[in-house]
């Protein structure tokens, strides 16, 4: 009997493409519908589908699935492909409104679930492009 760990990527604890498939098309739900999210959905066209696509591809990846974002994409550079776009606490937090709905919607591992928030608000915070932000003045990125 081998003491061998097999890790389990959280693409599959969260239950793979079906899921991260349901947890977009939740997220973006939701930026069409929350009136706290207007700020956010300005931001986009007024088909989500092309960007519904991308992140999907994205967070396959970035939750340790199948790599389908960087083929096309190359490296995420997500703080320098957002940067058109002021991302300050406002923004932010609605975004994470959203993920976070989404999430309780779609993931059924609580566990799963906590660490993906715990991971997207750090990436999320990370975003914010705007003066005063702590990881502007020479603070660690996540």
């Amino acid at each position: 009997m081998s003491d061998a760990v097999v890790e389990v990527s959280m693409f599959e604890r969260i239950g793979g493409a079906v899921v991260i498939d349901r947890l977009v098309e939740a997220f973006y739900h939701r930026m069409d519908t929350l009136p706290e999210a207007r700020v956010i959905r300005a931001m986009h066209a007024p088909d989500l589908g092309l960007v519904g696509s991308v992140l999907k591809r994205y967070l396959s990846e970035w939750t340790g699935g199948p790599k389908l974002y960087s083929p096309g994409k190359g490296h995420p550079r997500l703080r320098q492909r957002h940067m058109g776009f002021s991302i300050g606490n406002a923004e932010r937090d609605a975004w994470l409104l959203c993920m976070r709905g989404a999430m309780a919607e779609t993931i059924s591992d609580d566990g799963a679930r906590q660490e993906l928030d715990a991971a997207l608000t750090k990436l999320a915070d990370w975003m914010r492009n705007q003066a005063g932000n702590p990881h502007d003045a020479g603070t660690v990125r996540p």
